[in-house]
């Protein structure tokens, strides 16, 4: 069953789909199998580059790691908030869950049960009916729930789906039902958690610093909006903590990724767990992108909402949006594209990931074939421009086992033995693939361009074709067949030149409109025989 019916049949079936989906699975390749099967160096995400080296600041600064609660009864943004909490809670996510229903097991169901072709004993009943007490119970979860009807009916887990599916509609219907259990919409709400269990726990002052996610509910996404955003924070815990504290930690913090001046000005959010006209807004200066930008706010939580939580020190939190950071640092104008390159993203490749897709279809692979290729390089290199008819011995000896003679050959007359093309080089330009000659006669501008700002791939023609060449005869030598001549005329494709580009280079380049233009003449031959 091909892919495309196995898709249509789930629609129908979907555990019988999901079943003959495993039938696709094929034999890897021998090179695709562990432990030869190898991967290199892979690429970082800038948003994680930025959160390491924001944790390094904070390790350099003498503060301890920590992770934070994420999930947030609504009982804590009262208690920090106080009357500001529903609207605090607005932008809050709500946890839900599924209900456990009441499943029932009438007559009517055990008729629909046996109609599908399942044997109905008194015993299957009752192991159905403990199935679903426990469930309702929570003594089974839902991942368990198709094995443990199987088990009960003694049928095979897709029969079992199917009987769900049909019988039961109450499992199919559920509706999920929120708690009282946030997201964290930001950091504090989790700090105030932590410091109640570990205030008194410790000598102060404690230093402490979390870098996680937290969840915001916009109303919409945008480019400088998303609904879930990382906060690199910090709290300092003392007996007394003054507020220029908060002033010291961010510029010791951001020196660390070039800053060189502050400022600080009053923030007008004024939210109601920081001590009134403490809370602060950190503008840096940054030498490479000339301008002030903001990228933090400190403030002093206040006795109020740290009562609440019975804790009778002094806190400094200080908070800083990784996100901002990693936009600032990289000149990056929307947070969904640089944190979302694959879906919000314009589709780049550069040059050199164009050259790393292009590469010699056939080449030869044993080292007697290897050789051949460079014989035929360095005969076409010494007689190219030979009048024809011409003929030129490349290689006469062993070769894999065989006695073989190769030769280079033209045998039209009034010609040469090579075309002029084959001196061309293949260039990568603004995601164009070009043949370059070695004259700039003819050059256009866009050959010219390519000559002068493109990326060399070091493939030319002549290597190309002389590869294919050398790969023919390995495969004459191994059949046993007399005689091969591989001709090549004019190039116009990638295919001519015994080139090969991934599918990737490939879209890109024809929705960017660019071109592949290899075009030339070529007019080599080469013979090879058995002696």
């Amino acid at each position: 069953m091909k892919k495309k019916d196995i898709v249509k049949l789930s629609r129908r079936d979907f555990e019988r789909a999901w079943l003959e989906s495993g039938k696709l699975l094929k034999k890897p390749h021998h090179d695709l199998q562990y432990p030869r099967l190898r991967f290199g160096v892979g690429k970082s995400h800038v948003l994680y580059d930025t959160i390491w080296m924001i944790r390094e600041a904070y390790l350099r600064l003498g503060f301890s790691e920590m992770v934070n609660p994420v999930f947030i009864d609504e009982e804590h943004i009262y208690r920090q908030f106080g009357p500001e909490a529903p609207a605090v809670l607005d932008r809050c996510f709500y946890l839900g869950g599924l209900p456990r229903p009441d499943i029932g097991l009438g007559l009517d169901k055990i008729r629909m049960i046996e109609e599908m072709g399942v044997e109905v004993t008194e015993d299957r009943i009752q192991g159905l009916k403990e199935v679903f007490r426990s469930y309702k119970k929570g003594d089974i979860s839902g991942d368990d729930l198709v094995l443990e009807v199987s088990g009960a009916l003694e049928v095979e887990s897709h029969d079992a789906l199917r009987i769900i599916e049909r019988v039961f509609p109450e499992i199919r219907d559920l509706k999920p039902v929120a708690g009282r259990t946030t997201l964290r919409s930001h950091m504090t709400s989790g700090w105030f958690i932590s410091l109640q269990n570990i205030h008194d726990r410790y000598p102060l002052p404690l230093k402490l610093f979390s870098i996680d996610r937290c969840f915001r509910r916009e109303q919409r996404e945008d480019s400088s909006h998303l609904m879930t955003y990382h906060s690199a924070s910090c709290v300092v815990v003392d007996d007394e903590v003054p507020l220029d504290v908060g002033k010291a930690v961010a510029e010791g913090l951001l020196e660390h990724f070039g800053f060189s001046r502050f400022k600080f000005l009053p923030d007008e959010k004024k939210s109601k767990y920081y001590i009134p006209g403490t809370q602060t807004e950190v503008y840096a200066y940054h030498p490479g992108l000339r301008d002030w930008v903001e990228i933090a706010t400190f403030g002093l939580y206040s006795p109020i909402a740290l009562s609440m939580y019975g804790i009778d020190e002094e806190v400094m939190n200080l908070g800083v949006g990784v996100e901002r950071v990693a936009m600032i640092l990289n000149q990056v104008d929307d947070v969904r594209e640089m944190v979302y390159p694959q879906i919000h993203g314009p589709w780049r490749l550069t040059d050199r990931d164009i050259a790393g897709m292009l590469r010699i279809n056939l080449h030869p692979v044993t080292s007697d074939g290897r050789m051949l290729m460079e014989r035929i390089i360095e005969t076409w290199r010494a007689h190219a421009d030979a009048e024809s008819p011409c003929s030129f011995e490349v290689y006469s000896g062993e070769f894999l086992g065989r006695r073989i003679r190769v030769e280079a050959v033209e045998d039209e007359e009034n010609t040469r033995l090579l075309g002029p093309a084959v001196w061309n080089t293949i260039y990568i330009h603004d995601g164009n693939i070009l043949g370059v000659p070695p004259g700039t006669e003819l050059d256009n501008e866009l050959i010219a361009s390519a000559r002068r700002d493109g990326l060399n791939t070091g493939i030319t023609y002549m290597d190309a074709l002389a590869a294919e060449a050398a790969y023919r005869v390995e495969e004459m030598a191994v059949s046993g067949a007399d005689e091969v001549e591989v001709r090549s005329t004019i190039a116009r494709s990638l295919s001519d030149l015994n080139l090969i580009l991934d599918d990737v280079a490939m879209r890109y380049i024809t929705s960017r409109n660019r071109e592949i233009d290899l075009r030339g003449p070529l007019f080599s031959t080469v013979r090879g025989m058995l002696e």
